[in-house]
């Protein structure tokens, strides 16, 4: 039992070091003990229980600095290295990332769009400039595909669409789910990969009648697209790739979750200030 060895060795060592060594609270130490804890003891253990939400309601994504952002702005006042060390001691810890690589089979493609972002992945108003992708989810029924479109300004997920195959009518399904639902104004830039769907006379049709002017990164880099890249890590190191998915409708549920419940409208970003998509929208529009 550990708090009985801090009982014993409590003499000799401090009971901050004896708790930090174990990873356990001073507060679960004195309720082990039955005497009322100090007036800071108490208060950790508080605000360990807020952490504890934070850490579950944000699915084990946050790490120390993110839940101390996101406390101090529901209004709960507290450092960042106490958060950090309050983790620590209760061995909380956010979810790690998981190497994962597919390869995939290039063909030859159209001539591509030329690069009108040139790495500028940022802009000063929404619906300026989208990126868009695609990414591989696994499941016991086989592969299912995701294609996004994220705006730049929020970091939004605008457009999705989940299937069975790569075809350009899903990459369609996303590209006219965002247009729908943020009627952009002509000249908006339409960023991408080379990846033949995007230079397909179908896709390309839907761009024209949208206004947009299709973009595409130079040879593959590791910085090419990075903030849709981004998007995908952050899905599968902080949901996917704990989860089992028997089927691919299991696999659409969640990944639906992911975007609608919990991405856009609760995930707070450090480049955007620590505030969410939708949040960083709200206020540009005066909402």
């Amino acid at each position: 039992m550990k708090y009985a060895f801090i009982q014993q060795h409590k003499a000799r060592h401090s009971l901050q070091s004896l708790s930090k060594a174990l990873h356990v609270s001073r507060s679960g130490y004195y309720d082990w003990l039955g005497r009322a804890p100090s007036a800071r003891a108490q208060a950790n253990h508080e605000l360990l229980a807020q952490i504890r939400t934070v850490h579950t309601r944000h699915r084990q994504a946050y790490g120390a600095l993110k839940t101390w952002r996101h406390l101090n702005s529901i209004g709960i006042a507290c450092g960042k290295h106490r958060v950090a060390r309050l983790r620590k001691e209760a061995g909380i810890e956010a979810q790690r990332k998981r190497r994962f690589r597919l390869i995939v089979e290039h063909h030859h493609t159209p001539k591509a769009a030329p690069d009108l972002l040139q790495r500028q992945f940022s802009t000063d108003a929404p619906n300026r400039a989208w990126v868009g992708d695609m990414t591989f989810i696994r499941t016991r029924q086989g592969w299912l595909h995701l294609v996004v479109l994220l705006d730049l300004f929020s970091r939004k997920v605008v457009g999705w669409a989940m299937g069975e195959r790569a075809t350009t009518v899903l990459h369609r399904s996303a590209l006219a789910m965002a247009i729908l639902q943020r009627s952009p104004k002509a000249g908006l830039i339409h960023h991408t990969d080379r990846g033949a769907v995007y230079s397909a006379p179908a896709y390309r049709e839907l761009l024209e009648q949208a206004g947009m002017k299709p973009s595409m990164n130079g040879r593959k880099t590791a910085y090419d697209n990075a903030v849709a890249e981004s998007f995908f890590s952050n899905l599968k190191n902080e949901w996917v790739h704990h989860l089992d998915f028997k089927t691919r409708d299991e696999a659409k549920l969640a990944i639906f979750d992911y975007i609608e419940c919990f991405y856009n409208r609760n995930r707070i970003h450090q480049s955007l200030g620590y505030r969410t998509p939708d949040e960083v929208e709200r206020r540009y529009y005066g909402a």
